[in-house]
Protein backbone atom coordinates (compact mmCIF):
# COMPACT_ATOMS: atom_id res chain seq x y z
CA UNK A 1 0.00 0.00 0.00
CA UNK A 2 1.06 3.57 -0.67
CA UNK A 3 0.94 4.40 3.05
CA UNK A 4 4.00 2.25 3.84
CA UNK A 5 6.23 4.65 1.89
CA UNK A 6 7.65 7.88 3.22
CA UNK A 7 5.85 11.16 2.56
CA UNK A 8 8.38 12.30 -0.07
CA UNK A 9 8.22 9.05 -1.98
CA UNK A 10 4.42 9.17 -1.93
CA UNK A 11 4.52 12.72 -3.35
CA UNK A 12 7.01 11.61 -6.02
CA UNK A 13 4.81 8.70 -7.11
CA UNK A 14 1.74 10.96 -7.21
CA UNK A 15 3.61 13.36 -9.50
CA UNK A 16 4.51 10.51 -11.85
CA UNK A 17 0.92 9.26 -11.73
CA UNK A 18 -0.29 12.63 -13.03
CA UNK A 19 2.50 12.97 -15.61
CA UNK A 20 2.14 9.77 -17.64
CA UNK A 21 4.94 10.67 -20.09
CA UNK A 22 7.42 10.87 -17.22
CA UNK A 23 9.45 13.52 -15.41
CA UNK A 24 13.11 14.38 -15.15
CA UNK A 25 15.11 14.60 -11.94
CA UNK A 26 15.29 18.37 -12.44
CA UNK A 27 11.52 18.65 -12.74
CA UNK A 28 10.88 16.39 -9.77
CA UNK A 29 13.37 18.38 -7.71
CA UNK A 30 11.49 21.60 -8.46
CA UNK A 31 8.06 20.13 -7.73
CA UNK A 32 9.13 18.43 -4.50
CA UNK A 33 11.34 21.34 -3.43
CA UNK A 34 14.24 19.04 -2.55
CA UNK A 35 17.72 18.64 -4.02
CA UNK A 36 18.41 16.61 -7.15
CA UNK A 37 20.61 14.32 -5.03
CA UNK A 38 17.67 13.59 -2.74
CA UNK A 39 15.45 12.91 -5.76
CA UNK A 40 18.04 10.48 -7.16
CA UNK A 41 18.15 8.62 -3.85
CA UNK A 42 14.38 8.28 -3.79
CA UNK A 43 14.31 7.15 -7.42
CA UNK A 44 16.97 4.49 -6.81
CA UNK A 45 14.96 3.13 -3.88
CA UNK A 46 11.70 3.16 -5.85
CA UNK A 47 13.37 1.58 -8.89
CA UNK A 48 14.77 -1.21 -6.72
CA UNK A 49 11.25 -1.80 -5.40
CA UNK A 50 9.91 -1.99 -8.95
CA UNK A 51 7.63 1.03 -8.49
CA UNK A 52 9.44 3.38 -10.88
CA UNK A 53 11.01 2.63 -14.25
CA UNK A 54 13.19 4.44 -16.75
CA UNK A 55 11.21 6.17 -19.46
CA UNK A 56 12.37 7.75 -22.69
CA UNK A 57 15.31 10.11 -23.03
CA UNK A 58 14.39 13.61 -24.12
CA UNK A 59 16.61 16.03 -26.11
CA UNK A 60 17.49 19.13 -24.12
CA UNK A 61 19.93 21.03 -26.31
CA UNK A 62 22.83 19.32 -24.60
CA UNK A 63 22.95 15.99 -22.86
CA UNK A 64 19.60 14.13 -23.24
CA UNK A 65 17.41 14.22 -20.13
CA UNK A 66 16.26 10.93 -18.66
CA UNK A 67 12.56 10.62 -17.88
CA UNK A 68 11.25 8.49 -15.04
CA UNK A 69 7.79 6.91 -15.19
CA UNK A 70 5.49 5.04 -12.85
CA UNK A 71 5.64 1.26 -13.37
CA UNK A 72 2.59 -1.01 -13.47
CA UNK A 73 3.39 -2.06 -9.89
CA UNK A 74 3.57 1.59 -8.89
CA UNK A 75 0.15 2.30 -10.38
CA UNK A 76 -1.32 -0.61 -8.44
CA UNK A 77 -0.37 1.11 -5.17
CA UNK A 78 -3.07 3.69 -5.75
CA UNK A 79 -6.58 2.76 -4.60
CA UNK A 80 -8.88 1.20 -7.18
CA UNK A 81 -12.30 0.49 -5.77
CA UNK A 82 -13.32 -2.62 -7.71
CA UNK A 83 -15.38 -4.10 -4.89
CA UNK A 84 -18.40 -1.81 -5.34
CA UNK A 85 -18.65 -2.81 -9.00
CA UNK A 86 -18.26 -6.52 -8.20
CA UNK A 87 -20.93 -6.15 -5.53
CA UNK A 88 -23.24 -4.49 -8.06
CA UNK A 89 -22.74 -7.32 -10.58
CA UNK A 90 -23.34 -10.01 -7.94
CA UNK A 91 -26.49 -8.30 -6.68
CA UNK A 92 -27.77 -7.82 -10.23
CA UNK A 93 -27.33 -11.52 -11.07
CA UNK A 94 -29.03 -12.53 -7.84
CA UNK A 95 -32.01 -10.25 -8.42
CA UNK A 96 -32.47 -11.29 -12.04
CA UNK A 97 -31.77 -15.03 -11.76
CA UNK A 98 -32.08 -15.94 -8.08
CA UNK A 99 -29.66 -17.20 -5.45
CA UNK A 100 -29.39 -20.70 -6.92
CA UNK A 101 -28.43 -19.41 -10.37
CA UNK A 102 -25.85 -17.13 -8.76
CA UNK A 103 -24.26 -20.11 -7.00
CA UNK A 104 -24.23 -22.02 -10.29
CA UNK A 105 -22.52 -19.15 -12.08
CA UNK A 106 -19.91 -18.74 -9.36
CA UNK A 107 -19.21 -22.46 -9.44
CA UNK A 108 -18.87 -22.41 -13.24
CA UNK A 109 -16.48 -19.46 -13.02
CA UNK A 110 -14.34 -21.31 -10.47
CA UNK A 111 -14.25 -24.36 -12.73
CA UNK A 112 -13.13 -22.27 -15.72
CA UNK A 113 -10.33 -20.64 -13.74
CA UNK A 114 -9.24 -24.04 -12.43
CA UNK A 115 -9.05 -25.31 -16.02
CA UNK A 116 -6.91 -22.32 -16.95
CA UNK A 117 -4.50 -23.01 -14.09
CA UNK A 118 -4.38 -26.72 -14.97
CA UNK A 119 -3.24 -25.83 -18.48
CA UNK A 120 -0.49 -23.66 -17.01
CA UNK A 121 0.65 -26.22 -14.43
CA UNK A 122 1.21 -29.85 -15.48
CA UNK A 123 -0.69 -32.30 -13.30
CA UNK A 124 1.19 -33.67 -10.30
CA UNK A 125 0.61 -37.42 -9.72
CA UNK A 126 0.81 -36.96 -5.94
CA UNK A 127 -2.38 -35.27 -4.58
CA UNK A 128 -0.34 -33.64 -1.83
CA UNK A 129 2.01 -32.08 -4.36
CA UNK A 130 -1.03 -30.82 -6.27
CA UNK A 131 -2.43 -29.15 -3.15
CA UNK A 132 0.94 -27.58 -2.36
CA UNK A 133 1.03 -26.24 -5.92
CA UNK A 134 -2.46 -24.83 -5.45
CA UNK A 135 -1.33 -23.10 -2.25
CA UNK A 136 1.44 -21.36 -4.22
CA UNK A 137 -1.05 -20.23 -6.88
CA UNK A 138 -3.41 -18.89 -4.21
CA UNK A 139 -0.49 -17.04 -2.62
CA UNK A 140 0.23 -15.32 -5.94
CA UNK A 141 -3.44 -14.31 -6.19
CA UNK A 142 -3.24 -12.63 -2.77
CA UNK A 143 -4.83 -15.20 -0.46
CA UNK A 144 -1.77 -15.41 1.87
CA UNK A 145 -1.91 -19.17 2.30
CA UNK A 146 0.04 -21.90 4.01
CA UNK A 147 -0.39 -25.66 3.59
CA UNK A 148 -0.45 -27.55 6.90
CA UNK A 149 -0.53 -31.31 7.26
CA UNK A 150 -1.67 -32.98 10.45
CA UNK A 151 -0.76 -36.61 10.99
CA UNK A 152 -3.63 -38.86 9.96
CA UNK A 153 -5.58 -36.06 8.27
CA UNK A 154 -5.82 -35.05 4.58
CA UNK A 155 -3.88 -32.01 3.55
CA UNK A 156 -5.19 -28.64 4.66
CA UNK A 157 -4.70 -25.14 3.24
CA UNK A 158 -5.20 -22.19 5.55
CA UNK A 159 -5.65 -18.68 4.15
CA UNK A 160 -5.13 -15.60 6.33
CA UNK A 161 -6.46 -13.29 3.64
CA UNK A 162 -9.50 -13.76 1.41
CA UNK A 163 -9.44 -11.68 -1.76
CA UNK A 164 -13.25 -11.62 -1.76
CA UNK A 165 -13.65 -10.91 1.96
CA UNK A 166 -15.88 -7.82 1.69
CA UNK A 167 -18.14 -9.50 -0.86
CA UNK A 168 -18.28 -12.74 1.13
CA UNK A 169 -19.23 -10.84 4.29
CA UNK A 170 -22.33 -9.59 2.47
CA UNK A 171 -23.04 -12.79 0.53
CA UNK A 172 -21.32 -16.03 1.65
CA UNK A 173 -22.33 -17.67 -1.64
CA UNK A 174 -19.20 -16.00 -3.06
CA UNK A 175 -17.26 -18.86 -1.47
CA UNK A 176 -18.72 -21.17 -4.14
CA UNK A 177 -16.14 -19.72 -6.52
CA UNK A 178 -13.26 -20.67 -4.22
CA UNK A 179 -14.61 -24.15 -3.56
CA UNK A 180 -15.09 -24.89 -7.27
CA UNK A 181 -11.60 -23.59 -8.09
CA UNK A 182 -9.92 -25.60 -5.34
CA UNK A 183 -11.81 -28.81 -6.00
CA UNK A 184 -11.43 -28.77 -9.79
CA UNK A 185 -7.75 -27.89 -9.71
CA UNK A 186 -6.84 -30.67 -7.28
CA UNK A 187 -9.46 -33.26 -8.21
CA UNK A 188 -10.16 -33.62 -4.50
CA UNK A 189 -13.20 -33.14 -2.31
CA UNK A 190 -12.93 -29.85 -0.41
CA UNK A 191 -14.38 -29.30 3.04
CA UNK A 192 -14.58 -25.60 3.95
CA UNK A 193 -13.90 -26.11 7.66
CA UNK A 194 -13.55 -22.48 8.71
CA UNK A 195 -14.42 -19.21 6.99
CA UNK A 196 -13.49 -15.66 7.94
CA UNK A 197 -16.73 -14.37 6.42
CA UNK A 198 -18.56 -16.50 9.00
CA UNK A 199 -16.48 -15.34 11.95
CA UNK A 200 -13.49 -17.69 11.64
CA UNK A 201 -9.89 -16.68 12.24
CA UNK A 202 -8.79 -18.16 8.90
CA UNK A 203 -10.28 -19.77 5.83
CA UNK A 204 -9.43 -23.47 6.19
CA UNK A 205 -9.86 -25.92 3.33
CA UNK A 206 -9.47 -29.67 3.96
CA UNK A 207 -8.73 -31.82 0.90
CA UNK A 208 -9.74 -35.45 0.57
CA UNK A 209 -8.31 -37.03 -2.59
CA UNK A 210 -10.52 -39.57 -4.41
CA UNK A 211 -9.96 -43.23 -3.60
Amino acid sequence: MLEVLGARQQELLKLLLRKKSGMTIERLSGKLEITRTAVRQHLVSLENSGLVALGASRPSGGRPEQLYVLSDAGRELFPRQYSWFAELVIESIKQESGAEKLRERLKAMGERIAEKFRRQHPAQPDPKQRVHELSEIMEELGYDTRPSETEGDPLVIEADNCIFHNLAMKDPDICQFDLALLSNFTGAKVDHQECMARGGNVCRFKFTPPD
